[in-house]
């Protein structure tokens, strides 16, 4: 088991034990314990074969052996039990937005609370309203995040669904019996919420295929399983769909399975306008439904499906009838990003505020990742809560990193760690003076407190954008895919903004926001705005951000010339003091 998941269990036991209402000091210590090894310099694991932990600051005799035992066994008693001594009612609370271990503590000591169902009852009754802490708002808000938390039951992230759908196609490719496969469904189309994973294979074997398949680790539950179909629920909850076609069904099937519903409708009707049949089986030469083999139009490819229907292949990503069959019709559609045109990122976190790598441990990353430049921009003093930083702080970091890019440059290097900051868009102001800001590569300016007034949400981002110093408009919207609603803001009024001041917006590729959405950046394009891609980098890990971000960057129909971070480092230094000279 490696730190990130050993930490990630300390801090679990932190929040079980704050819900049992246990000492706070306890409660902390193991939070202080995940934060210790999350920043360790030295390996983990080496650390734990010379049974070195207890030398750490914050790592007492008894965390050291939970740690050991963790690592050496991948599991621990104290943990195993923690959990089952608590109502699993109490724990599934934890995911309603808003609601803390100390809050649920307080519902289940006072009100006798142990489940959803009965802390909505109380809410209904208005209950929770009259403990102290808590009131109409609070009440209002748990009600909010039940409703919203029951709406998205059956909903998972684009991130999470890709990791566990790609492992399982990467076996099915070395299935012998397996001759093409692919994602479908919305799954390919790279929508950033999605509900079940659609796979589809071709094969002259399919029920050797679906067993090899049934059986695969990862697997919770078989729920069906047919000659050429099985339905499984994967770790994680989410269920996931294969269907085992014919090879030469299998461009039909695909298409037809990768939707969306809006443009197979379209597909399907310029078919009829030409005398054929399309459906998932194959293109007929009929003005009836039919399977009728002797009547197909043979298409190996789905391009040559696009082709017989008078259009250039459509990507997946803009598979959604919102333009694409016009452009289609005209040779017209975009030449769409990649996600390898990115050369480095504009908004990401050191330790030196809330993220858990060095500089130098950043620098390396991304450099052995043959990555141009990446810039370090740690929240401003306001965000307290993430150890912003303030004026003198910001300054020590630029001398550090001044530091760290001649060091780099000695040993050859053309690698660049670019200075900035992440600064919060308060009520009348920014949370730096502009002097300050002026000393800085790049700055990304976010609304982190808004109101929930739109004219005063698009009023201070309009502020920010007009600000010469800023060069980039951060998580525009705020939203938390499938946790909080996006605050109410004018994008449309902001985008328009961004386009006479020159300031670019983020598409945050944290898959948790995807903001902004993809929907408004064909209208940020049309009006000159450029994007830029960054995955709020918190761990290095996360730089695998960039990769999602270019997928909803082309579903947003951006090319290479659309997003500010496909530019190599002397082009975006040169955009970068663009904004500042006016």
């Amino acid at each position: 088991m490696d730190k990130d998941k050993v930490a990630e269990i300390l801090v679990e036991i932190g929040v079980l034990l704050e819900l049992k209402g246990e000492n706070p000091f306890k409660t902390r210590a193991y939070a202080s314990g995940a934060r210790t090894i999350e920043g360790l310099n030295e390996p983990f694991a080496t650390l734990v074969a010379e049974k070195r932990l207890g030398e750490i600051k914050g790592i007492g005799v008894a965390l050291e052996q939970k740690i050991t035992e963790l690592v050496e066994t991948g599991k621990l008693k104290y943990y195993d039990d923690l959990k089952a001594s608590i109502p699993p009612g109490l724990i599934e609370m934890l995911e309603i937005s808003g609601l803390g271990p100390k809050k649920i503590q307080a519902l289940n000591k006072k009100l006798g609370v142990d489940s959803i169902e009965k802390l909505e009852a109380a809410c209904q009754a208005g209950k929770v309203a009259e403990l102290d802490g808590f009131g109409e708002k609070t009440q209002a808000n748990i009600l909010e995040g039940i409703a919203l938390k029951r709406t998205y039951a059956s909903k998972h992230r684009l991130g999470e669904a890709l990791r566990v759908a790609e492992p399982l196609l990467e076996i099915l490719r070395e299935q012998p019996e397996v001759i093409r496969c692919s994602s479908a469904g919305s799954l390919r189309r790279f929508k950033e919420i999605i509900g079940d994973i659609d796979l589809l294979a071709s094969s002259k074997k399919p029920a050797a295929v679906i067993d090899f398949f049934a059986s695969q680790a990862g697997i919770v539950k078989v729920l069906a399983k047919g000659e050429t179909k099985a339905s499984v629920i994967l770790e994680g909850g989410i269920q996931c769909d294969l269907r085992v076609v014919s090879d030469a069904e299998f461009p039909f099937a695909l298409a037809y399975f990768t939707g969306s519903k809006e443009h197979n409708i379209v597909m399907r009707q310029r078919a009829i306008q030409r005398g054929l049949r399309l459906n998932e089986y194959g293109l007929f030469k009929s003005k009836e439904e039919t399977r009728d083999v002797n009547l197909l139009v043979s298409c190996k490819t789905e391009e040559e499906i696009f082709e017989k229907l008078d259009l250039v292949f459509v990507p997946p990503e803009l598979r959604e009838d919102h333009g694409e069959f016009a452009a289609a019709e005209k040779n017209a559609l975009p030449k769409l990003i990649e996600w390898t045109d990115l050369k480095g990122s504009l908004h990401n976190h050191s330790n030196w505020s809330d993220g858990h790598n060095t500089l130098e441990e950043i620098a390396d990353y991304m450099e052995n990742l043959g990555l141009e430049y990446w810039a370090i921009t740690d929240h401003s003093k306001a965000s307290f809560q993430a150890n912003g930083l303030d004026a003198n702080r910001l300054r020590q970091q630029i001398l550090a990193i001044k530091e760290l890019n001649e060091k780099i440059a000695a040993r050859g290097s053309d690698f660049r760690l670019l200075t900035g900051s992440e600064v919060d868009i308060l009520k009348d102001r920014l949370d730096f003076d502009d002097d300050v800001l002026a000393e800085l590569d790049v700055v990304v300016a976010s609304l982190h407190v808004p109101s929930s007034n739109e004219a005063e949400n698009t009023k201070r981002l309009i502020r920010a954008a007009e600000n010469p110093y800023v060069h980039i408009l951060g998580h525009l919207t705020g939203r938390l895919l499938l946790e909080r609603e996006p605050y109410p803001v004018n994008i449309q009024a902001v985008i328009d903004a961004c386009a006479e001041t020159g300031t670019w917006i983020e598409l945050n590729s944290n898959p948790y926001r995807f903001d902004l959405d993809w929907r408004h950046w064909p209208y940020a394009k049309s009006k000159g705005v450029k994007c830029v891609i960054n995955p709020d980098l918190h761990r290095n890990e996360h730089a695998g951000f960039l990769r999602l971000g270019a997928g909803l960057a082309r579903k947003g129909w951006l090319e290479t010339f659309d997003v500010v971070n496909a530019s190599g480092l002397t082009s975006l230094v040169k955009q970068l003091k663009r904004k500042k000279q006016g």
